[in-house]
């Protein structure tokens, strides 16, 4: 009974996985996408988690994707809370799907799927073959753990069990949310639910209060999503939470009314057992909705207050890119994306300030501001180059194409000097680390005490390349020839920064004053911070080279009457 069971668990976990991966490769960053744009409204929102949670299968991918999407700023604590709430009615399809009774069937679909899966090169064939192998692995699953439980009727224990969850509905909240956390699917809690009352092993009584404990162990996903996650990412899981458990403690107070409600339709549209379940969850988790999504504003602010702290991410606006103004006034729509590159500069701007206070401070709120900023940089590049794709198949004029040229460059000037800030984190933690594991063997220095990563010439360093990024950037925004210039002159003094710091790491690991490993990350530190220079070289240089085009127009407009009659003659 035990191998079975926990053979099919195994299978139908892995199903839902494996379909749920074949649907999102089918959607490809259009679930991203919808997350990001169509979540304005309460409504909207609500929605848009139903959609996506649909498409991928789990309410956990959709709770992880919109607590990245807070973490970046590309979401409000208000537009995720409806994300989830639909999320957690998009996530009631699967009990749906399998309480269509066709496990009869689950081998052929599996040797289908498996065929257009390894047998066809075509990505989009691999993908329904993935959909179809999942879907197949899925209802075996569910077959093989049904034929594991039915002798369980014959158990006295399991009987037992099964009465005192039906006589206390308490009990069988924390039974439903502790079977989600040790599965992590609030999918396979259901199945097995559905399963067990098929086979007339539990009453209805019994798996409504299971099926609400089941909703609020799923929360456990985006509460580990949280780690190490800025506060309004917090926030949203905290969000969910406490969803959750609202609708738990309102349900439970109806459940005899509910309970009956249940039956009631289930008589009248002749449901079997296992849809009986699934309509049970759907029904809960609307009317939760129904009940909550007034209230969304109320539940931000109680986060809010229970969650304290300021965000370190600056919040994103995603309404300077409008597709619609393409068409009508390319000249609009580049002005739009200059718009973007500035936020996007801020973000890389910032990103970099926090990798120079993670150098110098070693705290891991920096190194976790880093990584969240590199996110949002990331995603406005994406945004961003797919926009200026869509205006560069516009008839522009030759002004227009040299600037679309000039906003595609500084975007991923902006994006590498993103990345480059990240790899600068990325080394210091990596000192750190090789530190934390020498530091025991160390009799001289205090747990307490701090280890000085640096010296006086690299910080002048990074306080010179922060300097010219603010200054390159600032140089671009408000077209200053003048600052641009001033940016060029330093990048000599950059360059040979770079080389004299490289010398005097190389000579101390030769002379034994460094550990290798410490002064090669050094090196690579420096190295980063040297192509950070000459990134916000080149954005300067776009600044300057624009002003000398200018320049030589305006000349030959002076002279063009000159040249023309001399022609003539």
């Amino acid at each position: 009974m035990l191998f079975q069971f926990l053979g099919g668990l195994g299978i139908f976990l892995f199903g839902i996985q494996i379909m749920g991966d074949g649907l999102q490769k089918s959607a490809g960053d259009s679930l991203r996408e919808l997350l990001n744009r169509f979540t304005s409204t309460p409504l909207k929102a609500v929605l848009t988690g139903i959609l996506v949670t649909t498409l991928i299968q789990s309410s956990s991918g959709t709770t992880v994707l919109t607590v990245g999407l807070v973490s970046a700023g590309f979401m409000t604590l208000r537009q995720a809370i409806g994300v989830i709430m639909g999320a957690n009615v998009g996530t009631t399809i699967t009990a749906f799907i399998i309480g269509i009774n066709i496990g009869e069937y689950a081998l052929p679909i599996l040797g289908v799927g498996a065929i257009l899966l390894f047998f066809f090169k075509k990505q989009f064939i691999n993908n329904m073959g993935q959909i179809m192998f999942g879907f197949g692995a899925l209802f075996y699953g569910l077959e093989l753990m049904g034929s594991g439980m039915a002798p369980l009727e014959e158990v006295a224990a399991f009987n037992d069990l099964m009465v005192n969850l039906s006589h206390h509905p308490i009990f069988a909240v924390f039974t439903g949310t502790g079977m989600t956390l040790v599965m992590q699917s609030s999918s396979a809690t259901v199945g097995i639910l559905q399963k067990l009352y098929m086979q007339g092993s539990i009453s209805l009584g019994a798996v409504l209060p299971v099926l609400f404990g089941d909703n609020i162990g799923t929360t456990i996903t985006a509460i580990l999503a949280t780690i190490g996650a800025s506060t309004a990412a917090k926030r949203t899981a905290g969000a969910h939470v406490f969803f959750n458990i609202v609708g738990t403690v309102v349900f439970l107070i109806f459940l005899k009314p509910f309970t009956s409600l249940v039956i009631l339709v289930s008589q009248g549209l002749n449901l079997n057992p296992a849809l009986q379940i699934a309509f049970a969850h759907g029904l809960f988790n609307i009317i939760n909705v129904l009940i909550q999504v007034w209230f969304i504003s109320n539940i931000a602010a109680l986060m809010e207050k229970i969650i304290p702290g300021k965000d370190a991410v600056v919040e994103y606006d995603t309404k300077n890119l409008d597709t619609k103004v393409i068409q009508t006034s390319p000249n609009v729509a580049l002005n739009q994306a200059k718009l973007e590159i500035n936020q996007m500069s801020k973000f890389a701007i910032e990103e970099f300030h926090h990798a120079f206070s993670y150098y110098r401070e070693q705290n891991e709120n920096d190194l976790s501001t880093v990584n969240h900023l590199e996110e949002a940089v990331n995603n406005i590049d994406q945004r961003l180059t797919e926009y200026l794709m869509i205006v560069s198949a516009e008839k522009l004029t030759i002004a227009e194409s040299n600037e679309l040229s000039a906003l595609i460059d500084i975007t991923k000037y902006l994006e590498r000097i993103g990345d480059h800030s990240e790899n600068i984190a990325n080394n210091v933690k990596e000192v750190l680390k090789i530190d934390k594991k020498a530091k025991s063997k160390e009799k001289g220095r205090s747990n307490g005490e701090k280890r000085s990563l640096y010296d006086t010439d690299v910080i002048s360093m990074f306080k010179m390349v922060e300097l010219i990024v603010k200054m390159a950037v600032r140089a671009y925004e408000e077209d200053n020839e003048k600052l641009a210039h001033k940016v060029l002159e330093q990048d000599p003094l950059i360059n040979e920064m770079e080389v004299k710091l490289r010398k005097k790491y190389i000579e101390s690991i030769n002379n034994g004053s460094e550990k290798p490993g410490d002064g090669i990350l050094f090196i690579d530190i420096v190295s980063s911070l040297e192509r950070i220079g000459d990134h916000s070289v080149k954005i300067a240089r776009h600044v300057t080279t624009k002003h000398a085009v200018s320049s030589l127009s305006e000349t030959f407009e002076k002279t063009k009457d000159k040249l023309f009659s001399f022609e003539n003659e």
